[in-house]
């Protein structure tokens, strides 16, 4: 057995529990319900959290498939109607010697959607599973998948800049196409499935832990 493997008494078994908001532990006891440093409700894990992640997770994957095939802008000027996926943007700047720009966009705008769901896919197969293994390794997948999480408008901001600059024209009316709706759905559906997850499951071994 390997270190991250050999067991440990998580809080709980210690007679704790962990804030959700503020990380502060304190001593289960049927008298003490909240916080006592921020007042928020004690809660031994999060009421729901694979449903609601499996949830919020299908529904992101689902979405991501209009996002990247329907336009996400639509550009009209006197010469025609110009629409915009995001990956003919990627082709345009590829093609237009802007290779890093495309790059940037495919990574931020394609890659980090797929990897996010496949993440967080993996820690709700594992923690269904009850898998004891690489906990460890789960525990900092998670974390990477939050700090991700925190920079995640960046990616509706690189989409709105590509649009931008695919076919700018003067002169020219431009209108917010569904796939635009879509991917920004995706990204605010990925924050909230990461946020409904409860990292202390990963801890957990045949205790009941989810509804």
């Amino acid at each position: 057995m390997t270190n991250q493997d050999t067991p440990h008494r998580s809080a709980s078994q210690s007679g704790l529990i962990g804030c959700e908001h503020c990380s502060v532990l304190s001593p289960i006891t049927p008298e003490i319900q909240t916080c006592p440093r921020c007042g928020s409700p004690l809660h031994a894990r999060k009421s729901g959290s694979l449903s609601r992640t499996w949830a919020l997770l299908i529904a992101a994957a689902i979405l991501y498939i209009p996002a990247n095939l329907l336009p996400v802008m639509k550009t009209s000027n006197i010469f025609g109607t110009q629409k915009d996926t995001i990956i003919s943007g990627v082709v345009y700047f590829w093609t237009s010697g802007s290779q890093g720009l495309a790059a940037l966009i495919f990574f931020v705008s394609i890659l980090v959607p797929i990897l996010k769901v496949a993440s967080l896919s993996y820690l709700l197969v594992s923690v269904g599973r009850k898998s004891p293994h690489n906990r460890q390794q789960r525990a900092r997948l998670f974390r990477v998948i939050e700090f991700v999480g925190r920079w995640s408008m960046l990616d509706v901001f690189v989409v709105a800049l590509m649009v931008g600059l695919v076919r700018f024209q003067s002169l020219a009316v431009i209108e917010a196409g569904p796939g635009a709706v879509a991917f920004g759905a995706v990204v605010v559906l990925t924050m909230l499935a990461a946020h409904s997850f409860d990292p202390r499951l990963i801890w957990d071994n045949d205790e009941k832990t989810d509804d």
